[in-house]
């Protein structure tokens, strides 16, 4: 070949490479995106998206998160009453109320963990740390005991939450993150109208005495139950209406995804009401809500700063117990 061809064919190829440089810039940032690099991180105006788990590393930090994926996936495997490593739970797995592994938006997502922690919490009345919440958890809705903060169990379950929340912009919330707020309904909730709801919408996976559905190993739960000594504790979360509520609504029946509830507000707080007046776990923990007009206003257990029964502050009206605190506070 000619010295001039060659040339003219190098000269090509560098237009074409500049071409490429000026005409395509966003080809490196595309490449991360899809290798898990770094992307435009996520901000409260965002709708949620949880990362790819096939792109988790193949070191020993991905090793650490893939593990605290598995524990949280399968906690009742390590931790329920048979548990491999010990038995500190009540056979319940995490992700029966943080549904697949905390990844799916609104139905109590790890969305905001990462960007959120350490985190000052009314209910403790001191700044929470990751590890200590993971603990709350594992005391009230597994009704268990607590792990080691320094364990390998610890330490893997805190990787997974900050790997999973790892593009949130600090101090942020996305959409999608924890449950969605329900409107107040103007009544109590009715638990006769709630048990029915519950035998048409939710004993086919719950069961007809709430108790759930146990895997074939007999030690978790494919669906867990929602009353009785294997469920959560007075403690948890859940049992405030608003908490449980929130979470029906794009949660449950079964299939249900955000944003198409398959119950209305009004079965919803009915069936709540109906879940959490049956009978489970009593315990209390003595430095919950230090600061009694910080206690939310469908805390079912006084005292409190309001004239309010107990019976109203489990079950509702809210409307006039916030209206009250609201008042108070001025």
């Amino acid at each position: 070949m000619k010295r001039a061809t060659i040339i003219i064919l190098i000269a090509i190829l560098l237009i074409i490479l500049a071409g490429k440089i000026i005409f395509f810039p966003g080809h490196k940032k595309n490449a991360d995106a899809r290798s898990g690099g770094p992307i435009s991180k996520i901000s409260e105006k965002t709708e949620w998206l949880a990362p790819d788990t096939s792109l988790i590393p193949h070191t020993a930090e991905g090793d650490l998160i893939r593990l605290g994926r598995r524990l949280i996936a399968n906690t009742s495997f390590y931790f329920g009453p048979a548990g491999t490593i010990n038995h500190r739970a009540n056979g319940m797995n995490c992700q029966n109320c943080h549904l697949d592994a905390g990844t799916r938006i609104f139905s109590n997502s790890f969305a905001a963990v990462a960007s959120t922690y350490p985190l000052f919490r009314s209910r403790s009345g001191r700044i929470e740390s990751i590890e200590f919440r993971i603990n709350e958890c594992l005391e009230r809705s597994l009704n268990g005991r607590k792990i080691d903060s320094g364990s390998t169990e610890m330490k893997s379950m805190v990787a997974y939450l900050k790997w999973v929340g790892k593009e949130v912009l600090k101090e942020s919330r996305p959409r999608g993150a924890g449950t969605e707020e329900l409107a107040f309904l103007d009544r109590q909730a009715d638990t006769l109208k709630g048990r029915l709801v519950f035998q048409l919408k939710c004993q086919v996976c719950h069961g007809p005495d709430g108790q759930g559905i146990l895997a074939i190993d007999k030690n978790s739960y494919i669906y867990p139950p929602l009353w009785g000594e294997h469920s959560y504790n007075t403690a948890a979360g859940l049992y405030r209406l608003t908490k449980l509520a929130g979470y029906i609504k794009y949660s449950m029946p079964f299939g249900t995804r955000y944003p198409a509830p398959q119950l209305t507000d009004e079965q919803i707080w009915d069936v709540g009401g109906f879940i959490n007046s049956m009978p489970r776990p009593v315990k209390f923990f003595k430095y919950d809500w230090p600061v009694l007009e910080t206690k939310p206003v469908d805390y079912p257990f006084g005292p409190y700063t309001d004239s309010f029964s107990e019976q109203q502050h489990k079950y509702g009206p809210f409307g006039p117990i916030k209206k009250a605190k609201g008042a108070l506070s001025k």
